[in-house]
């Protein structure tokens, strides 16, 4: 057995030791799709900076933990400029959660916005069919690295440069989207480019919210259990909700996973004090209570309930220098 196939399997099994993958065809994609193509160089947090480390290396010993590195449920460093994240490969165990929640069926168009490293790509052109995937991205360095890596794996989806948060309606209808790239609000050309009954679904304020499309103009759903992290979405209304000030609620609150949570979706709707005290009078309510609507031009955060009593909009961030 190759080295990278005994790592491939090992990380499937932590995988599944953690609670995903109890979908046979996503065990068999992870099973099958050669993570180390997509990732022939990463960075690795060290003293002082980052460590480059990569598969040509001259020297066995930092090739092989490079191939370590690759197989590890983490995410990975893999575009950094001025000491930035660009772009990275999300952990594993992470992207298989993500993806059963998709919900997919045999034929089902996806699109994946934030193409990353085109592993997520391969591993929806391995239970879907290449034809069935659109992977979109702002950085023509990012889609260019993507296509190889996905080509010398094997797979050939449609790979387009462009903003994110446009989608792509050549390629439209689509029965999910999934983003790879936190967003500040949902951008109102997704549901617009699906069909009815199709899913979205994408980071937003540290949580995964899942919407469920009826028609062009409403969606509606609520965030999954899991928290998720990613690098923001970049190109036009895009990017994360700011967090704001916290200065004089206790560090116990302000560094509780969950407050931060909740601190992020009202930020710019709530202030922080109250929005701590709504966290207290509803006993620190986890993720999965929130959800957001789409109707038209509108488009609000909620607890519990779409219509209220606690409802706050979810405002556009502001047009980033140079977005396109």
């Amino acid at each position: 057995m190759s080295a990278d196939l005994a790592l491939r399997r090992a990380l499937v099994r932590e995988i599944v030791a953690g609670g995903a993958l109890a979908d046979p065809a996503w065990r068999a994609a992870f099973e099958d799709v050669p993570r180390h193509l997509f990732v022939p160089y990463y960075y690795e947090s060290a003293a002082g900076g980052y460590v480059r480390l990569w598969g040509e290396d001259p020297d066995p010993a930092r090739r092989e933990r490079w191939l370590t590195g690759a197989y590890a449920d983490a995410p990975l460093a893999t575009r950094m400029r001025d000491g930035e994240l660009l772009s990275s490969s999300s952990q594993p165990s992470l992207m298989a959660r993500m993806l059963e929640a998709l919900d997919v069926r045999a034929g089902a168009r996806v699109l994946e916005v934030g193409a990353g490293t085109g592993y997520n790509a391969a591993l929806l052109c391995h239970r879907l069919g290449e034809a069935q995937v659109t992977t979109v991205d702002l950085d023509p360095e990012i889609t260019e690295s993507a296509r190889a890596h996905l080509e010398a794996a094997g797979y050939r989806p449609a790979v387009i440069t462009g903003d994110g948060a446009r989608g792509a309606p050549a390629r439209a209808p689509f029965d999910r989207i999934m983003a790879t790239c936190t967003v500040g609000s949902v951008p109102q050309d997704w549901p617009a480019q699906c069909r009815p009954g199709a899913l979205i679904l994408a980071p937003l304020a540290t949580g995964l919210i899942r919407l469920e499309v009826t028609c062009p103009d409403r969606a509606e759903g609520r965030f999954l259990h899991t928290p998720a992290y990613f690098v923001p979405l970049r190109g036009t209304r895009s990017g994360a909700r700011a967090t704001p000030h916290t200065g004089g609620l206790p560090r116990e609150v302000v560094t509780n996973e969950l407050f931060r949570f909740l601190l992020e979706l009202t930020a710019g709707s709530l202030d922080p004090y109250e929005a701590h005290a709504l966290w207290r009078r509803e006993q620190r309510p986890p993720r999965e209570r929130f959800g957001v609507t789409l109707q038209g031009d509108a488009q609000w955060a909620w607890l519990d309930d779409p219509q209220g009593p606690y409802a706050w909009p979810l405002r556009e961030p502001p047009l980033s220098p140079g977005a396109r």
